[in-house]
């Protein structure tokens, strides 16, 4: 994957693209070569770990809910004028967000294949 990505921004920007891009580039894809390679087999490890939360602080999880989006509003004013719905469908987008964390954890290639529109 890398070779072909590298391929693709050398001709798809073939001005801009130097041998310093080359060595970001490089770096950036090792780096995260590694931490995939590191989080191999921990999936299922935290999604233990993310069902006994949600199981055994039920008040933090709605914390979060509550709070995901005036916190999003706060860090990125600009969301706002893309966010037209009511605060029930607010709390809905919210609570959605929350269970697909876990989800995609119970059942990467499903959420994968449902969140692509595939």
């Amino acid at each position: 994957f890398k070779a072909v990505t590298l391929a693709s921004l050398r001709s798809l920007l073939p001005e801009k693209w130097d041998s310093e891009h080359e060595v970001a580039w490089s770096w950036l894809w090792d780096n995260v070569e590694g931490l995939l390679k590191a989080s191999l087999g921990k999936p299922a490890v935290q999604e233990a770990s993310l069902t006994r939360f949600f199981e055994r602080y039920p008040e933090s999880v709605e914390k979060f809910k509550r709070s995901l989006f005036p916190t999003f509003l706060e860090i990125a004013p600009a969301g706002q004028d893309f966010l037209k719905q009511s605060s029930t469908r607010i709390f809905f987008i919210s609570d959605k967000i929350a269970t697909l964390a876990l989800e995609i954890y119970r059942y990467p290639t499903r959420m994968v294949q449902e969140t692509s529109a595939n």
